[in-house]
């Protein structure tokens, strides 16, 4: 059985391009959600964000797992920016798809507000997932095809918390 998770956070080629690699995530695809355009599209996005979509296998990773993951890869302490990317469009969210994910979601927010390791304090957004338009083929697996292409994603590994006493 598969869950999916929906986030943003800049970008979406980095974020696709890393978070594709992890164990236990099934597929990955890049659009549009957040925001208040039906049909969504690169040139007409309105206030939608760059997300990703991911379908994962909980018996391999857990959503915590994931979260930890996409906070380190990307930096939550920016409003609406990603490296040079500027705008809402780059915005740092996770789209919830039930109360779990929403409360994981929160704690694991105030673990790396509490931890001090970033840079400053998480302006993630945490909403309900809505419409997910999926991206042009040119944008999805875009670093696969273009190795050299542009990302501002990289694992930063003074960005990970210390392993709970439940794990």
């Amino acid at each position: 059985m598969s869950d999916r998770a929906v986030l943003a956070g800049g970008c979406f080629w980095g974020m696709q391009d890393l978070i594709r690699k992890l164990p236990g995530v099934e597929t990955t695809r890049v659009g549009y959600t957040g925001g208040d355009v039906p049909n969504a599209t690169y040139r007409n996005h309105g206030t939608h964000a760059e997300g990703i979509e991911i379908i994962y296998d909980p018996a391999k990773i857990t959503f915590r797992q994931l979260l930890e993951f996409f906070f380190q890869i990307h930096d939550p302490t920016t409003l609406n920016r990603q490296g040079n990317d500027v705008g809402l469009s780059y915005r740092s969210a996770i789209y919830y798809v039930d109360e779990a994910q929403k409360n994981v979601a929160l704690d694991t927010i105030a673990d790396v507000n509490a931890s001090g390791i970033w840079p400053g304090r998480v302006v993630t957004e945490v909403e309900p997932v809505g419409d997910f338009w999926e991206a042009e083929p040119e944008h999805q697996d875009y670093l696969e095809r273009f190795p050299n292409g542009y990302t501002c994603h990289f694992p930063r590994p003074d960005w990970i918390l210390p392993k709970r006493a439940a794990e």
